[in-house]
């Protein structure tokens, strides 16, 4: 697709309010499908501004990366690298959200491939590490075509809409970094 290649990461700013609380508004019922709900107190512009506030100190400390997805400055997606873990590890933990209205389309593979060229790059990481239930078949598909292998499997270790569910564990290392 050709704007794929017009999909760009910005750390979140606070100029960026609005459109962060109308996607996430947007996209709410959606993402709680896959991921744990957030509190309804989230849903409101005090806890929006809260949580930017929050990401820029977390940068600033070398704690969290977090990237809104923007095609043609539309938020279509987040990812984040959390539990940043230096030194000796230099690693971090995956994570992203596609808008409903842009799932099945590539934008998240795009999405973790922009966000491992700054890991990898500039944030000087060696190795990344995600999760995904198993029924979630779009993130591992996401993982493993950008590189991740599946290191690892727990049962039944996720409670989640009143049932468990196993999580498979991926990883994917800078070997240009490890060579």
């Amino acid at each position: 697709m050709p704007d794929l290649d017009r999909l760009q990461l910005h750390p979140p700013a606070s100029s960026d309010l609005p459109a962060l609380l109308a996607f996430e508004l947007e996209n709410r019922a959606y993402f709680e499908n896959w991921v744990t709900a957030r509190a309804p107190s989230y849903y409101h512009q005090e806890a929006i501004a809260a949580a930017i506030e929050q990401a820029q100190r977390e940068r600033q400390q070398d704690r969290a990366y977090q990237y809104l997805a923007k095609l043609d400055g539309q938020i279509i997606g987040r990812v984040n690298l959390t539990a940043v873990t230096r030194p000796y590890f230099n690693k971090a933990t995956l994570g992203y959200r596609i808008g409903e209205r842009f799932g099945g389309r590539g934008y998240a593979t795009r999405v973790v491939a922009l966000l491992l060229e700054e890991a990898f790059g500039p944030l000087e990481l060696w190795r990344l590490e995600a999760t995904a239930r198993p029924q979630n078949l779009g993130s591992v598909a996401v993982m493993q075509r950008n590189g991740f292998h599946q290191y690892g499997k727990s049962e039944q270790a996720m409670f989640f809409q009143n049932a468990w569910s196993d999580l498979l564990y991926f990883e994917r290392r800078n070997t240009q970094a490890m060579a």
